[in-house]
C-alpha cells in the first residue's frame, strides 16, 4: 500500500509538471522519418533539409568508362544551369560524384558513400548489371535512383517501391531498330553474340524475336563470359552458323571477341557486323587493333539518340560549349535525370527523396509543355502543372518510371574508326 501511494504521488507530480511545462498537443497521426532525419505527420509533405543533394554513380573506369565523360559532364552542366536559374527552393543544388567502375564490387562501397553523404537522388549506375547490384540498397533507403543508360528489360517490372527511374528506353525498343537495320541491309542469317549478363541476354532474346518475326534466320544467341578473355570457341560458333551477318551485344570486351572472329575469318572484314551503344565509341577500334582503324570500318549499329529531333533544340550546342570534344552518347539522358528530379522537388516544395519520388512522373506529362529548367520552374512557381520535354525527347514516364517510347540513331564506323550517324531520331513505341 505504501508503494502504491508513493507511485500515485509521483504520477500526480509528473502530471503537474506536464501541465506547467509541456504545451504540446498529442497527435494520433502516424509519423514518418525521412532519410534526412525529418519527421513528418501523415498527409504532410516532408520538407527535407533545404538543399537538394545529388550524387552520381557513373563509370570513370571499367569497360563502360567511355560513357563516363558524356554523362558526368551532362550532370555537371544540368546542376550549373539549375543553380544559375536560382537553384531549387532558393538554394543551390549540391553535387557529389562517385565512380561505379562498371563493377559491382566498386559500385557497392561507392553507393554507401553517397547514401552516407545524405544525397536525395543518385544518377546511375550506367550498366544494368551494376544497377542490379545496388538498386535494393538505394531504393530501400529510400533514395530516388535515375539511370541515364540502363536499358535492361527487367527494370520495367522490378520491385523498387517506385523509387527507380530511367530516362533511357528499354532494349526491346532498340531491338526493333537493330532488326530493321539488319533486314534493310539484306541480311538473311544472323548470328547473335552477346555477353552473358542481364543486359546481353535480355537484348539478345528480344533481337532474336524481332529478326524471326521479320522472316530472317536467327539461331539461339551465342552467349559468352565477358571476363573470359578468350573467345576462340565463340568465333568458331559464328563460323559454324553459316551466318552472313553478326550482331554483337557487348561492352569494351567486344573488341576481343572481334579479334577472335578475325582470326577465324568471320570478322567485320568478311561478314557484315552490327553493334549497339555498348561499343559506340570513336576509340573502340584502338582496342581491336591500335595500328589500324579500318579494322572496324563498315561495322554498323544502333543507339538511343543523345539529342533526338523531338528533344530540346539547343541542348547539343550547349553541351558542345560546356564540354568541347566530349561524345554525346547518353548525355541528354543524364541531363534529364537531374532536371526531372529538380523539377519534382520544386513541384513538391521539398528536397526530401520521398517527396521527389511522388512527383517524378507528373512533371513529365499531362501539363503545359516546357523544355528549359528556367521556363519550367517559372510555370511551377505560378502554380501551373508542367510537362517537361527534355534533351532526350518527350519523356512521358509510364507508371514504371521509364519512357513509353524511344528515339534511336543508326551509325557506322568509318575508315578512321569514327562514329558516323546514318539515320537519326528513329521513333519507336
Amino acid at each position: 500500500m505504501r508503494l502504491l501511494a508513493a507511485a500515485s504521488v509521483v504520477a500526480l507530480l509528473a502530471a503537474a509538471c506536464g501541465d506547467d511545462d509541456d504545451t504540446s498537443t498529442p497527435s494520433d497521426e502516424p509519423t514518418t522519418t525521412t532519410p534526412d532525419g525529418t519527421t513528418t505527420t501523415a498527409g504532410e509533405a516532408p520538407t527535407g533539409d533545404g538543399t537538394l543533394k545529388i550524387g552520381y554513380l557513373l563509370p570513370k573506369t571499367g569497360s563502360l568508362s567511355f560513357l563516363g565523360d558524356p554523362m558526368i559532364k551532362a550532370v555537371e552542366m544540368a546542376v550549373e544551369e539549375i543553380n544559375t536559374a536560382g537553384g531549387v527552393g532558393g538554394a543551390d543544388v549540391e553535387l557529389i560524384g562517385e565512380d561505379d567502375g562498371t563493377d559491382p564490387d566498386i559500385a557497392g562501397p561507392a553507393t554507401d558513400k553517397l547514401i552516407n553523404a545524405g544525397v536525395d537522388l543518385i544518377v546511375g549506375a550506367a550498366a544494368s548489371g551494376v544497377t542490379l547490384s545496388v538498386i535494393d540498397k538505394i531504393t530501400g533507403t529510400p533514395i530516388v535512383e535515375c539511370s541515364p543508360s540502363n536499358t535492361g528489360l527487367q527494370f520495367t517490372t522490378y520491385e523498387d517501391s517506385g523509387f527507380y527511374f530511367r530516362t533511357a528506353p528499354p532494349d526491346n525498343l532498340q531491338a526493333q531498330v537493330l532488326a530493321d537495320l539488319i533486314t534493310e541491309d539484306g541480311g538473311e542469317t544472323v548470328a547473335i553474340v552477346a555477353r552473358s549478363d542481364e543486359y546481353g541476354e535480355g537484348f539478345a532474346n528480344a533481337l532474336q524475336e524481332e529478326l524471326t518475326a521479320a522472316g530472317l534466320t536467327a539461331g539461339d544467341p551465342i552467349l559468352y563470359d565477358f571476363e573470359a578473355g578468350n573467345y576462340d570457341a565463340e568465333a568458331q560458333q559464328i563460323a559454324d552458323s553459316g551466318a552472313d551477318s553478326v550482331a554483337l551485344i557487348a561492352f569494351d570486351e567486344g573488341a576481343t571477341v572481334i579479334q577472335a572472329a578475325i582470326a577465324a575469318s568471320v570478322g567485320p572484314d568478311t561478314l557484315q557486323w552490327y553493334g549497339t551503344d555498348g561499343i559506340q565509341s570513336s576509340t573502340f577500334w584502338e582496342k581491336v587493333d591500335p595500328d589500324d582503324p579500318t579494322v572496324v570500318e563498315g561495322l554498323r549499329g544502333t543507339a538511343p539518340s543523345a539529342a533526338p529531333a523531338d528533344g530540346e533544340a539547343t541542348f547539343r550546342d550547349r553541351f558542345a560549349e560546356f564540354a568541347p570534344g566530349v561524345d554525346t552518347i547518353f548525355s541528354g539522358h543524364a541531363f534529364d535525370c537531374v532536371v526531372v528530379a529538380a523539377l519534382a522537388a520544386a513541384e513538391a516544395g521539398s528536397d526530401a527523396s520521398v517527396a521527389i519520388q511522388e512527383h517524378m512522373i507528373s512533371v513529365t506529362k499531362d501539363g503545359e509543355k516546357c523544355t528549359l529548367f528556367a521556363d519550367c520552374i517559372a510555370l511551377i512557381e505560378a502554380g501551373t502543372d508542367i510537362d517537361y520535354d527534355g534533351a532526350a525527347g518527350p519523356l512521358d514516364f509510364v507508371d514504371a518510371g521509364e519512357p513509353g517510347a524511344g528515339a534511336y540513331d543508326t551509325w557506322e564506323f568509318d575508315a578512321e574508326g569514327a562514329v558516323q550517324v546514318i539515320e537519326s531520331s528513329i521513333p519507336v513505341g
